[in-house]
């Protein structure tokens, strides 16, 4: 099986991800292809456009249309609907790397906790994230790449008990597949970001529960979290596995 150039050492910086094909000189390469969810907004949007200036080709999947300006391969599903996201993925041909970033918070005190809710981010965080990577993950190449988006509020916080607890999965998910696709080479990491300059942030669902400056005194931004994506994504990650890393602005310290 082919696998994403560079992944068994060190490339040159300028040069994109790309996979071996078997073209007919046997030596046709084409760009990484990747998949990213939540890819119309927010912090999955961020990574879509990282991923695309670093050379790969990206396969955006999102609830909502496609941004007006929008330049990726973009298919509107729903992820919370098993059956049309296997079809989707069914459609999606070669992929190479995955991104989950689709995802949205609702927040509550003890109390006030609404089932509905918590559902619905568990489908959204978690469920899609299983089917996912049930669907793509035998398919991927040797040296492949999973990064899941999670957030430091899985360590816990108040009134965010079900969000949390789904990000939490997350991890655990992500730590299970890391050491089941060890063997293949195959990476898969948890980005967990603090509070990022994105619409979620204004969300007024979130409730009584307004972020809060951290340290460095600003919002983390989505680019930010692109650029880790797509290290994580590149050859020099190759040795990074089964880890969540925390982008906060030093709020956790």
């Amino acid at each position: 099986m082919a696998g994403i150039a560079g992944a068994g050492g060190p490339a040159p910086a300028t040069e994109g991800p790309a996979v071996a094909t078997d073209g007919p000189d046997g030596g046709a390469r084409e760009p990484a292809r990747v998949l990213v969810t939540g890819a119309a907004s927010g912090i999955g949007a961020a990574i879509a456009a990282a991923l695309r200036d670093g050379g790969w080709s990206v396969l955006g999947l999102d609830r909502s249309p496609a941004p007006a300006a929008g330049t990726l391969e973009h298919r509107q599903v729903d992820l919370t609907d098993d059956d049309a996201l296997r079809a989707a993925l069914r459609a999606a041909g070669r992929i190479d790397a995955i991104v989950h970033a689709a995802g949205f918070m609702r927040t509550a005190p003890l109390g006030r906790l609404d089932p509905d809710d918590g559902e619905a981010m568990w489908r959204i965080h978690v469920r899609a994230a299983e089917v996912l990577v049930d669907a793509l993950a035998p398919g991927l190449p040797d040296g492949g790449r999973v990064v899941l988006v999670g957030s430091r509020t899985a360590n816990g916080a108040a009134g965010r008990s079900q969000y949390a607890a789904t990000k939490a999965a997350l991890v655990g998910m992500a730590r299970s597949w890391a050491a089941e696709l060890a063997p293949r080479g195959i990476t898969v990491n948890v980005i967990a970001p603090g509070a990022t300059d994105t619409p979620m942030l204004r969300d007024p669902a979130r409730g009584g529960t307004p972020p809060r400056l951290p340290p460095l005194g600003r919002f983390v931004r989505p680019d930010e979290i692109g650029a880790l994506a797509a290290f994580l994504l590149g050859p020099g990650a190759g040795a990074i596995t089964g880890q969540q890393i925390v982008v906060c602005g030093g709020a956790s310290l």
